[in-house]
C-alpha cells in the first residue's frame, strides 16, 4: 500500500471533535494529522473511518457517536446529511455564528494580513433560519436516488422519478425531496402537486445521461408578499403538456402572479442565453426595501434572504457615510439594488455591471423609482474601469464593490489603487476572496471596520461588509 492511502479504510475509536474549519467540516486529529470530518460538532467523542489519506490532512466519516457535544441539536430536516443544502443543521445556532465569525476574522489574518486593529462587530443573525430563502431551483430525475434499503428488497421500483436537489458529488443523481425547509409555503406544495400532476399525467422526467425526457427543471421565487412566480424548464417544447400542467397549478394556487415556461433544448442547464416566456400573470414580482421598490423577473439576481438583505444594505450605507455630495461607484451592482439604495444620500451613483440585462433591470429601477442621479453601464469591470470613464463620469469619492465568489479582478485592484477614493465598502460572499483582495490593497488602504452577516443559516457561508479608508 502506497504512502498516500496507508490509512484510507481504518477505523480509530473514541477520537474527540475539536473545532471546524473554514469550509464547514469539523476537524479531529490522528498522530497530529488533521482529520476533515463532515456532520461533526466540537466536543463529540466518535468513532471515525478515515475515508482518504491525503500528504498533509486526512478525511473521514463518523461511524459511531460515543458523547454528543453540547453544541448539537437535533436536525429538523429528514434530508439532512444526504442533501447538501443545509450542513449544519446538527449545531445550535449560536454556535453557527460564532463559527462563522471565527472564519472571517481568522481568513483575514492569515490571507489578508490585517492586525486586529480595526473594529470588529458582532455578526448579524439572519431575522429567520428557516423557510428564509427566495429562491430554490428543483431537478426532474428519471432516476431518483434509491435508499440501501431498498436497493436491499431487490424488488422493482414502483415510483422511480424524483424532482428535488442534486446530491453532492454525484451531477447524475437527484434526491426526491419531500420537505424543504428553506422557502415558505406554499412552494413546498407546488413541487408535490407538480410532480404529482407529471406522473399521473405520464410526463417524462429528464434523464440527464442520456438527454432525453421532457420535464428538465422548476424555478419558484417569492416575495415577502407572499407572492410566487413559477418557472418551469421543459427539454421539448411540447405545448400542449406545457399548457396542461401550467394551469392546473395557476387553478390551484393563487398565490402564483407570475408563471413562466422555457424551453431548454441544450445540454446543460444554464438558462442565461435562454428566453424565458411568460405564460400567465405579472412579467415580474416586486420587493420593497426601504420604501424603494424592486422589480424581480425570472432570471433577475436578487439578494436569497430578501430579510437579511436589508441589513446588508443598511450596513453598507452606513459604512459609506454619505453626506450628499459624494460621487459613488458601485463595482459589479448587478440589478442595482445597492446603487439605488445609495442614490437619495449622495450626488451621484455609477453602477458597473458585465451583464447587459442586469443593466437594464438597474436602469428600470431607477426609473421606477423616480431617481435620477444614477447612471449604470455594462462591460467587461477589468477594461471599463479606467481613466477614461472617470474623465466622462468623474472621479468616486467613494467604492461600494461587491464581486462574485473569485473576488475582484487584479486590473481593478491596480486601478483603485490609482484613483484614491476617500472609502471602499467591500460587500464579500467569500471571506477568503475577500482577505486576498484587501492585502492587495493594504499599502494604500487601512480596514477600519467589519460587520459579517449571516445570509445563509444551517450553511458555512457567511457574508462580510468591510470599510477600507485611504491612508
Amino acid at each position: 500500500m502506497s504512502r498516500k492511502n496507508k490509512l484510507t479504510g481504518k477505523i480509530y475509536k473514541n477520537v474527540e471533535i475539536t473545532d471546524i474549519g473554514a469550509e464547514g467540516k469539523s476537524i479531529a486529529k490522528i498522530d497530529q494529522k488533521v482529520v476533515f470530518v463532515p456532520f461533526g460538532a466540537p466536543g463529540d467523542i466518535i468513532d471515525l473511518h478515515i475515508t482518504k489519506d491525503r500528504k498533509k490532512f486526512l478525511e473521514g466519516k463518523i461511524v459511531n457517536i460515543h458523547k454528543e457535544s453540547k453544541q448539537r441539536v437535533e436536525p429538523f430536516c429528514e434530508h439532512f446529511t444526504l442533501c447538501g443544502g443545509c450542513k449544519w443543521q446538527h449545531l445550535k445556532y449560536s454556535q453557527q455564528l460564532k463559527y462563522k465569525e471565527i472564519q472571517v476574522t481568522d481568513t483575514l489574518q492569515r490571507i489578508g494580513k490585517v492586525n486586529y486593529n480595526f473594529s470588529h462587530n458582532n455578526i448579524i443573525p439572519s431575522p429567520e433560519n428557516q423557510f428564509y430563502r427566495n429562491k430554490l431551483e428543483y431537478t426532474f430525475s428519471n432516476k431518483r436516488w434509491l435508499f440501501d434499503e431498498e436497493i436491499k428488497k431487490n424488488e422493482k421500483i414502483e415510483d422511480p422519478e424524483g424532482l428535488g436537489f442534486h446530491i453532492p458529488g454525484y451531477f447524475d443523481k437527484i434526491i426526491d425531496v419531500k420537505k424543504c425547509w428553506l422557502q415558505p409555503e406554499p412552494s413546498n406544495q407546488i413541487r408535490l402537486s407538480i410532480k404529482s400532476f407529471a406522473v399521473q399525467n405520464g410526463y417524462s422526467f429528464f434523464n440527464i445521461r442520456k438527454k432525453e425526457g421532457f420535464l428538465r427543471n422548476v424555478i419558484i421565487r417569492n416575495n415577502l408578499k407572499g407572492e410566487f412566480m413559477v418557472i418551469l424548464v421543459a427539454f421539448e417544447n411540447n405545448m400542449e403538456q406545457i399548457t396542461k400542467i401550467l394551469d392546473f397549478i395557476n387553478k390551484l394556487f393563487p398565490q402564483i402572479k407570475s408563471l413562466y415556461y422555457i424551453i431548454n433544448p441544450k445540454k446543460n442547464d444554464s438558462l442565461d442565453d435562454l428566453k424565458p416566456v411568460l405564460y400567465k400573470g405579472d412579467p415580474h414580482l416586486s420587493e420593497v426595501i426601504n420604501g424603494l421598490v424592486f422589480k424581480i423577473g425570472p432570471k433577475t439576481f436578487y439578494q436569497t434572504n430578501s430579510r437579511q438583505a436589508i441589513s446588508l444594505y443598511n450596513i453598507t450605507s452606513k459604512y459609506a457615510g454619505l453626506t450628499g455630495k459624494e460621487t459613488v461607484y458601485d463595482l459589479y451592482t448587478g440589478t442595482g439594488t445597492i446603487a439605488n439604495f445609495l442614490a437619495g444620500q449622495c450626488k451621484k451613483v455609477v453602477g458597473i455591471e458585465y451583464l447587459d440585462e442586469a443593466v437594464d433591470h438597474a436602469r428600470e429601477n431607477s426609473r421606477l423609482n423616480k431617481i435620477g442621479n444614477t447612471e449604470f453601464l455594462s462591460g467587461d469591470m477589468s477594461k471599463l474601469f479606467n481613466e477614461e470613464l472617470f474623465k466622462t463620469h468623474g472621479n468616486p469619492d467613494v467604492i461600494v464593490t461587491d464581486p462574485p465568489r473569485a473576488g475582484m479582478h487584479p486590473k481593478v485592484i491596480e486601478q483603485l489603487k490609482k484613483i484614491n477614493a476617500s472609502k471602499i465598502v467591500y460587500v464579500s460572499c467569500n471571506p477568503a476572496t475577500q482577505s486576498r483582495d484587501i492585502e492587495m490593497l493594504g499599502d494604500i488602504y487601512n480596514i477600519k471596520s467589519i460587520t459579517p452577516v449571516d445570509m445563509f443559516p444551517h450553511t458555512q457561508h457567511v457574508e462580510n461588509i468591510a470599510l477600507l479608508e485611504l491612508k
